[in-house]
Parts: structure tokens; sequence; C-alpha cells
């Protein structure tokens, strides 16, 4: 009798949170304080910087977020978080080599496994990438080259590979910062050489599927040779699955079926950091660079078996211009920072360019500014530490309300904000604070 009463206690309370806002059937979707919270990559579940939380609060001057917990011994590094499975990830710089971290829920940490054996030559005051999270498998680049494959749950090692084998290049001094993509079978990843540009391996062994080499200058004169700092998305674009990254000489298409290098769109491309992660809508791309280069839109269509790049608009960097960021697409219309070095809010009609508002208002914070959407609001989170809530609408920039994180350090706060499962995420070096942003 006990037992069928659990059992039908157990199913009110399932039936209950499957009809709560924003959960639909999958566990994965759950309303805040979901017992699965998923952002299991670089910019969430999709690769847009969306959360699929629902319910949180509409107003910052009203209540603002209440810290959670802080915790301590994610290293040196800018690196963002992914969760999955109940644990939290991240990567960091430690004095015997840069490690990936996992974190129980509540801010332990569990596990810590070095992903090199001395801190990075080249990874300049820290880690960049987000780990990526498939089952109990975990995917993560280090500063130097190298891309590991370890168990989600307690670390070990699986396999392992140096970009070195593909004649790994960054455009610039700053490290590999790329979080890598798995799609399927295989894991994506750009190590920038001459012959593998962007390369696909098999996600249970590391070994090649295929190789892309892209033209180089035959894309255009401007930028060079190498991997930016971007992340690799999904596109259908012109009818043809491809992976879109932004490398060293501007935007390209890699077939995803072969690796067959499709187009590429120079525009954009500057010669110091090529950085935000390209958006996808339908048979359109947006991108944006800073170090004064601007912003483009491009339109994909079917070209006999390939896909041809088009250029719809180009906007200039006094127009928008968004340093490393990141931005949101929301509707048909892109929130981001505009300038560089700065995070001044601003909304672009994604069809026209238009600039609908922002580009001149700092807010209240100073510096670049990381953006994140939720529940029909913004959060930036400005390079100065201080976190603000901005409504998503083309009807006009409205701030509602922004507070100081406990913990603000001497270094720039870059990792992007994180909001899943009831809780904003906030590393800033080699501390991680959650906080309650549930309305």
């Amino acid at each position: 009798m006990r037992s069928q009463i659990l059992i039908g206690a157990v199913f009110c309370l399932y039936s209950l949170l499957t009809l709560l806002p924003g959960s639909a059937a999958d566990p994965e979707k759950l309303s805040p304080g979901s017992l699965v919270p998923s952002w299991p990559q670089w910019r969430g579940p999709n690769r847009d910087e969306i959360s699929p939380d629902r319910g949180l609060l509409k107003d910052w001057n009203q209540r603002a977020p209440q810290r959670v917990w802080i915790a301590d011994g994610m290293g040196r590094g800018y690196a963002g978080v992914s969760l999955a499975g109940g644990k939290v990830y991240t990567t960091g710089d430690f004095p015997d080599g840069q490690a990936v971290v996992a974190l129980s829920i509540d801010g332990k940490v569990l596990w810590s496994k070095r992903m090199t054996e001395a801190a990075p030559k080249h990874s300049k005051d820290g880690s960049r990438c987000t780990p990526s999270i498939d089952g109990n498998l975990l995917f993560a680049i280090a500063s130097s080259g190298k891309i590991v494959c370890l168990k989600a749950d307690s670390g070990e090692e699986v396999w392992s590979r140096d970009f070195k084998e593909f004649g790994g290049q960054m455009m610039s001094g700053w490290g590999f910062s790329e979080s890598p993509l798995v799609d399927g079978d295989r894991v994506l990843c750009t190590p920038g050489g001459a012959d593998a540009m962007v390369v696909a391996l098999d996600k249970l062994t590391g070994k090649d599927i295929w190789k892309c080499k892209v033209p180089g200058t035959d894309i255009g004169p401007k930028g060079k040779d190498g991997a930016g700092y971007s992340g690799i998305v999904i596109s259908n674009g012109g009818g043809v699955k491809q992976y879109v990254q932004l490398i060293g000489r501007g935007v390209v298409g890699v077939r995803a079926s072969d690796g067959k290098y499709l187009w590429g769109y120079n525009g954009v491309a500057n010669k110091t950091a090529n950085i935000s992660t390209p958006l996808v809508s339908g048979d359109y791309i947006f991108c944006s660079t800073g170090y004064q280069t601007g912003s483009a839109l491009i339109k994909l269509s079917q070209d006999g078996e390939g896909v041809k790049a088009q250029e719809k608009y180009f906007l200039d960097a006094t127009k928008l211009q968004n340093h490393h960021g990141g931005m949101v697409l929301k509707d048909g219309y892109v929130y981001c920072g505009h300038k560089h070095n700065n995070g001044l809010p601003i909304c672009v009609e994604l069809a026209s360019g238009k600039v609908v508002w922002g580009g001149e208002e700092r807010g209240p914070g100073s510096g670049s500014a990381a953006v994140t959407y939720a529940d029909g609001n913004l959060i930036f989170r400005y390079e100065s530490g201080e976190v603000a809530l901005i409504e998503a609408s083309p009807s006009g920039y409205k701030l509602k309300g922004s507070f100081k994180p406990e913990f603000i350090g001497r270094e720039k706060c870059w990792a992007h904000p994180v909001v899943i499962g009831g809780r904003l995420y906030l590393r800033d070096q080699d501390k991680l604070m959650c906080y309650d942003v549930r309305g």
C-alpha cells in the first residue's frame, strides 16, 4: 500500500512539472528549479545563447538576484561553464597545467583533470574553452592546441589529439580558444592548419573522419591565416547541411557530410582577432568582429552541388561591431554590445541592418559585455563586473535593474553568463558564483 502511495505521489509530481511553463515533454527544459538543468556546451543547448528557462525574475529593481553559493578552485581563466547530468564544468590554468574542473550542482569541486603538463605558454593568463558534454563524454580544447575526451563523471581520459598533427595555427597569439561542437557521431574543432582548417573526429575514438582545406587568401586579403577565436555552428543554408565557422580570413562554410569547403566571406576579417560566434537564421548568416571592422548579413543559396554566399549588407564599425561578448538573435532582431572594448547595448533588425535602438548608452558597467537571453530579457555581464537586466524588445532600450556580484576580481570579467534551471552562473577567474533568478 505504501509503495502504491509513493508511486502515485511521484507520478503527480512529474505531471505537475511537465505542466509548468517551458517544460513541455523535454526533461532537459523544465521550468526554473528543474532537477536536470542542461547547458551542455558553449552558448547553450542550441549554441545561440538563448536559455529555455521560464518564470524568471522580470525586474531586478523590485528584487535583485540572490546569491546561492560561491566556489573557489576554477583556476585562472575566462572560460564559461557548461551544465549536464547534475554537474557544472569549466576549464582553468593551474601551476601544474591547464585543467578541466567538475563541480556538483551545489558548488563543490568533484574532480580536476589536467589537459596539459604545464601552464600553456600561449594561454595569455587563462583558459577560454567551455567544455562540451555528450552523455558521459566531455570534450575540451587546451590553449596549447590539444583536444581531449574525458569521462564526464570521473575525468578519466578516453582519448586526446594534438593540433600539431594537423599543422595547427592560430591567427594571432592568444592561444586556441574554441569550444568543440559535438554533432551525432563526431566532434568538430578548428586546428587552423593549411590542409586541416576544420576537422571532424570520431567522438568515441578521436580518429579522423575528414579534414577540410580552406583556400586561405583566395577568400580575400583581409585577416590572417589560421584559426580564429570563435565556435562552430550548424547551418542548412542553401539546402546543404554545413558547419559555419569564423576563422582568421573570415567566415567559412564546410559541408558536413565530407568536409568539402563550400564558401568563404572575407568582409568581417581583421588581422588581430576574429571572435564572435556567427548567428544562423535559415539561409542567412550574421557575423561581426571588433577592432574597427564591422558586421554583415550573408545569404546562402544553392550553387549546383555546392553553396554560394552573397553579402546582403555590411555595417561599418561606427554602426555595429561586436568585440567578444557575443550576440543574440531573437524574433528577427540582433542584440549585443557595440563598439570595440565596449558593451553599449544595441538592437539591430536582422533583415535590413537598421539600428532600431541603442549603440550610444553605456549602461551600468564599463568595457565589453557578454550577453545571454532568458525569458524575455537580456543579461549583460560587463567587463567591469556589473550585471544588468535589459528588456529584449525592439520597442526601445529598457534597463530593468542591475547588481554587483559578491566578488569582482582585478581581472576583466569576460566569461559569458549562463542562465539555466532558475540559476545564474558567473565565472570570475578562480571563483564561480551562482545566483537565484527564479520569479
